[in-house]
């Protein structure tokens, strides 16, 4: 595979326009940013699929500098807010900018932020206000469909051949439907005002037009949305997110943690919007509005949707009994369809809030319920989780913006009296020095399943923490990222069977002379402790943990057409006396012709470490918005190729090729996820259509 891609870039000299140049640059920064935060979560992002979506959204609809609002200008979310404030008092001041370069005149900007939100801003000076007539929505409204399908070429077992007596006795020994995976969604869009959507996903292994899925798709998700139509801010039907506050209360969807870009830590709630993703657990099915009446804003909303469950019974009126919610929205064998779709689930609130210069405040409440008995299996590190029906929540959440000062925070409080609190700092004391500082402490009890706070647990209990963080912009070339989290959990933990511990630190170094040109330097350390390994000991103890990680990326062009990008990453995972070690190396080649329809990208790595604790994350270009974040595990090598072509101005299609080939194992994945072989390939194809 290897020297099939490499012969491949041989023969390649193809590019694409200047404008998907951008987009995809502007991509890659944003990318870099989910990047740090899933090496964080260990790979498990929130809503991660929300983000490429949102790109997709503001390139299509950029953003009016000129126009936009402190919460328009939010969405792009490498601003910061005082950066914002900083903005529209120039524009108040000194008129509309003519040039996004005049951005480097205002605190705050310099030529990386600049950069990175390019693609997604425009200073048209036409008026925000449009009119509405069904002429006026089709002559100037963008419609897109995307149509998607990969799939694994080797075989694994759920696919395999098997006789009709062991398939008879044990139904859940194979999948039921073909190992593609495929995805639809078309959209429609005026200007940043209407959003009309509909999205289908099938899974590897779900049936497709037959069987458990006579109708087609195992997920369906439609959308009609509404904004800034006079005095009503905001409408959703169908599916939509809700999001406040700092997700103390309550966020749905893409909530973004701990990075390289250390001061992002405040969140911008977007309260009501639309849903176009395909996690189908994470999101709202029914109906919501804002509306505006001086400086208040309420939100009223309403939900109500079935959602997976692990069943244990059903009572004799018909209710079930469940033991936990399903995530993985995976439907491929009997067993798993047995909890499709088994509970109804429903979530009414409302957020109200004030704002006026430089003040906001804002309450959210709302009640879930789920129409199921919970029997969840409790223990003494989990005997604090939520394990009733029903749930309701409210919030006060707040910010004071002056000048380059910026006081945020959040408390909330659920229905057993238990509280979260949330408090921070953003201040600029230079044009070159930022500084954040947070305070965070979510009692052990506090069982919201609706929040998405900053913290370092994946939810938001348990747990107490400082963190302080610093940019320092060195010169207009070299910048330093920097944080220091220090936390504590009160109560146990999966894994964790005493109270304890821990720290997380960061150091990046950027280096940028051009703009195709970038060095980066980075340091991280975290350190929190896991239960002993010693399955001898009487007592239970808990070990110190550390994992060390050093990278050096560097990225830089040979000439105008062809560029390179290189990645240097070792690891250093410490349990107690148990140390792995690994290191991940890849060489990127991206070929680029503005007088060619074709666009090149191409990888291979080589990766070696000592197992799974020492496991190694990098992005990987995609379709175009398509995500992929792999691991690099054991010993072997991973490449793989992108091919871009522009069949006409509105159609792009895209081909992924990718393929990881293990020198130390025979076989890949378990289950009936297992592959026998050392090779892994997969093979992805999308073509979008703009009209």
């Amino acid at each position: 595979m290897g020297k099939y891609l490499m012969f491949t870039v041989l023969l390649m000299a193809w590019l694409t326009g200047q404008s998907q140049d951008q987009v995809e640059e502007g991509q890659e920064i944003f990318m870099r940013h989910l990047e740090s935060i899933l090496e964080s979560l260990d790979g498990e992002g929130i809503g991660k699929d929300a983000l490429v979506e949102r790109l997709e959204w503001l390139h299509m609809n950029p953003i009016n500098l000129n126009r936009a609002t402190a919460r328009e200008l939010s969405q792009l979310f490498v601003l910061n807010d005082w950066q914002i404030n900083h903005l529209l008092e120039h524009i108040r001041q000194h008129g509309e900018l003519i040039s996004p370069y005049e951005l480097q005149v205002i605190d705050g900007f310099d030529t990386m932020t600049i950069q990175a939100i390019l693609p997604f801003v425009t200073l048209s000076g036409e008026h925000p206000r449009r009119h509405f007539g069904p002429l006026n929505m089709m002559r100037d409204g963008q419609q897109v469909l995307f149509l998607r399908y990969q799939q694994l070429l080797e075989q694994q077992k759920g696919f395999s051949p098997i006789c009709q007596d062991e398939l008879e006795a044990n139904p859940n020994a194979r999948y039921l439907g073909h190992p593609s995976r495929v995805y639809a969604r078309y959209r429609y869009t005026y200007y940043q005002n209407v959003s009309i959507g509909v999205t289908a996903e099938k899974d590897p292994g779900e049936e497709f037009f037959r069987g458990t899925q006579s109708r087609g798709f195992d997920f369906y998700s439609a959308h009609l949305h509404l904004r800034d139509m006079g005095r009503l801010k905001a409408l959703s039907l169908g599916d939509f997110l809700v999001q406040f506050g700092q997700g103390l209360t309550l966020w749905r969807g893409m909530a973004f943690g701990k990075s390289s870009e250390s001061i992002g830590i405040k969140k911008n709630g977007m309260g009501l919007r639309q849903y176009t993703g395909v996690d189908e657990n994470d999101f709202m099915r029914g109906l919501g509005a804002t509306c505006a009446i001086g400086p208040f804003e309420l939100t009223a909303f309403w939900s109500s949707k079935k959602r997976d469950a692990n069943v244990l019974a059903i009572r004799d009126d018909g209710t079930p009994v469940i033991s936990s919610l399903q995530l993985s929205g995976l439907h491929r064998t009997p067993r798993e369809l047995e909890g499709r779709n088994a509970v109804k689930e429903e979530i009414a609130g409302g957020h109200i809030s004030w704002s006026r210069q430089g003040v906001e405040v804002g309450l959210t409440a709302f009640r879930m319920r789920l129409h199921a008995e919970y029997q969840r299996r409790l223990s003494f590190h989990n005997q604090f989780d939520l394990s009733s029906n029903s749930y309701g929540g409210l919030g006060v959440h707040y910010q004071y913006l002056y000048r380059s000062l910026n006081l945020f925070g959040e408390a909330a409080v659920g229905d057993n009296g238990r509280w979260a609190f949330l408090s921070g700092l953003m201040i600029s004391l230079h044009r070159n020095l930022s500084l954040a500082l947070a305070h965070r402490h979510y009692d052990r009890a506090y069982q919201n399943p609706l929040s998405a706070a900053f913290g370092e647990n994946t939810r938001t209990a348990n747990e107490s923490g400082l963190y302080l963080a610093a940019d320092i912009r060195i010169s207009p070339q070299l910048r330093l990222n920097a944080f220091a989290d220090h936390f504590r959990f009160p109560w146990m933990k999966h894994r964790t069977y005493m109270p304890s511990r821990g720290s997380d630190y960061m150091v990046n170094l950027q280096y940028r002379p051009e703009r195709h040109i970038e060095l980066i330097l980075r340091f991280r350390k975290k350190s929190k402790p896991l239960n002993a390994r010693d399955e001898n000991a009487r007592i239970r103890y808990l070990d110190p943990v550390s994992r060390t990680q050093y990278r050096l990326h560097l990225a830089y062009p040979l000439t105008k057409n062809l560029s390179l990008r290189n990645r240097l990453e070792y690891v250093i995972h410490q349990h107690g006396k148990d140390r792995q070690e690994g290191f991940m190396v890849y060489q990127d080649v991206l070929y680029r012709n503005l007088d060619s329809p074709f666009a090149l990208t191409l990888r291979l790595a080589l990766f070696d470490t000592d197992g799974f604790d020492a496991r190694i994350y990098a992005y990987e270009h995609d379709v175009l918005y398509a995500f992929s974040f792999p691991f690099y595990s054991d010993k072997g090598m991973r490449s793989y190729l992108l091919i871009r072509y522009r069949l006409h101005r509105q159609v792009d299609l895209y081909l992924r090729l990718a393929q990881t080939f293990y020198t130390n194992r025979r076989d890949s994945g378990s289950g009936l996820d297992r592959i026998e072989g050392n090779t892994r390939t997969e093979v992805k194809g999308q073509l979008r259509l703009r009209f």
